[in-house]
């Protein structure tokens, strides 16, 4: 027999000790991904390999203005024939709105073909009436509309109530899920702490608000984030920010296959026996 017939798939052996997933296109369980500036042949390895765990792609900050002649058309056009959602960081989406250049912005990301924008205002001010209009405009022209809370710098802290009403009223304007902030660090931003632990009180804040958690992606850079919100989520849990490199490890943690989450699974019991 050939090394490269196909013999089965490990699902006719081994069932995930944590569950199976949701199949593709799903609304739960969501994994996207920041991409600051992978060449266009690791995108490609990295969909082979790894398309079926990959629902959002996103291009990190205002790195789409940076790539050279053709060479973000060719990515967008790869990602999409994953039918992966692609689509620019909230900053860059900042960055045209201060500029009074939304209209322009949100055509020009139509031409390049990206699927999806996230609006955001993580570094500016941005009235209730601007973002709701933006929202808007963005889904009226087709896009998927990602909605970001929380701030990226050190400034004045807002507070987590404050963060859950503005969630509310981003999905309500019809955002299709809201991001929390977490940057690519995971490290005293949004509703983690210095340390990058989530603080629970926070936490609980927002669920007692939010009644539905599959409206939230959770941007969780970190393996003790995404193992955490996994924890008490499941593995259908929405996070983001994930290193392209470690796509098949949270996919891992998320099934169980994975000793941190293998073992809610496991009781003392000890195995006596084989077959």
């Amino acid at each position: 027999m050939s090394g490269h017939e196909n013999t089965g798939t490990w699902r006719d052996i081994i069932n995930y000790p944590l569950g199976s997933r949701e199949m593709k296109p799903r609304k739960r369980g969501l994994t996207m991904i920041i991409d600051k500036g992978i060449g266009i042949g690791e995108t490609r390895d990295l969909l082979k390999i790894n398309h079926e765990h990959v629902d959002f792609i996103k291009l990190g900050f205002g790195t789409p203005a940076l790539y050279a002649g053709g060479t973000l058309e060719e990515k967008i056009q790869l990602v999409r024939s994953y039918n992966i959602d692609i689509y620019p960081g909230g900053t860059f989406f900042e960055v045209a709105l201060r500029q009074n250049k939304v209209g322009e912005f949100l055509a020009k990301c139509k031409s390049l073909g990206f699927t999806a924008i996230e609006i955001s205002d993580g570094t500016i001010s941005m009235s209730r009436e601007v973002r709701e209009r933006a929202i808007f405009m963005a889904a009226e022209m087709g896009f998927t509309v990602l909605t970001e809370v929380g701030k990226k710098n050190n400034g004045p802290e807002i507070s987590v109530h404050t963060l859950a009403r503005q969630a509310l009223s981003d999905l309500k304007a019809g955002a299709y899920r809201v991001i929390m902030e977490g940057r690519e660090c995971g490290l005293n931003v949004g509703l983690y702490n210095a340390k990058g632990k989530m603080m629970d009180e926070h936490m609980q804040v927002m669920l007692d608000m939010i009644d539905d958690p599959s409206f939230i992606i959770w941007e969780a850079p970190l393996k003790i984030q995404q193992q955490d919100l996994i924890t008490r989520f499941g593995p259908d849990v929405n996070l983001g920010n994930i290193p392209p490199q470690e796509v098949l490890a949270l996919e891992a943690l998320r099934v169980g296959l994975r000793a941190d989450t293998l073992q809610l699974v496991i009781d003392d019991m000890e195995i006596q026996k084989i077959g």
